[in-house]
């Protein structure tokens, strides 16, 4: 509290700003979660080990790029959108007024109930698209896996495959 009474910077975040981003952090990490080697050598039974092993690796690159590219929006569209100096205004408006006994609980608390509220769809509205272009993009990424597994004859080699999933991330991240 100190950084905000003395006038400088906010170094630290505030409660409600850290409850924010570990929600969404911990939304994103069920969703964006890599499977062991040994699931994902079932999928690909026709090819050999060295193909299995290198489309793992090009899977955990391509989860890991996109957990980092979906944190990196979140953390981006709070600081455009100042969602860290609104969450810290709220709090210190709720411990300027649970300090004050003249407070109308009444009237005030409605109206609390109501920025809530709006606060909450408005978040909910921004995590729902995430999820679609998480969805999409791991449909994009079921497509190419079975495109994969039906073309066991033809499998193109590591550059290719590279090239093309990182195509897929560029238009994933344009999205």
């Amino acid at each position: 509290m100190s950084s905000r009474d003395g006038g400088g910077p906010v170094t630290a975040i505030g409660k409600r700003q850290s409850d924010l981003k570990k929600s969404f952090n911990l939304a994103v990490r069920s969703l964006l979660t890599t499977c062991s080697a040994q699931e994902f050598s079932k999928a690909f039974p026709n090819f050999t080990n060295v193909e299995r092993e290198r489309l793992h690796q090009l899977f955990i690159q391509v989860i890991t790029s996109l957990h980092g590219n979906v944190e990196d929006e979140f953390e981006s569209l709070c600081q455009e959108t100042q969602v860290g100096v609104a969450l810290d205004t709220v709090e210190q408006h709720v411990e300027e007024q649970s300090l004050d006994p003249l407070f109308s609980e009444r009237s005030n608390v409605m109206d609390a109930v109501h920025s809530l509220s709006s606060a909450k769809k408005a978040e909910i509205n921004y995590l729902r698209g995430l999820l679609e272009r998480a969805e999409e993009h791991n449909r994009l990424i079921q497509a190419r896996v079975d495109l994969l597994k039906n073309n066991t004859q033809e499998v193109p080699d590591t550059k290719h495959i590279v090239e093309k999933l990182r195509g897929g991330l560029l238009s994933y991240k344009g999205a």
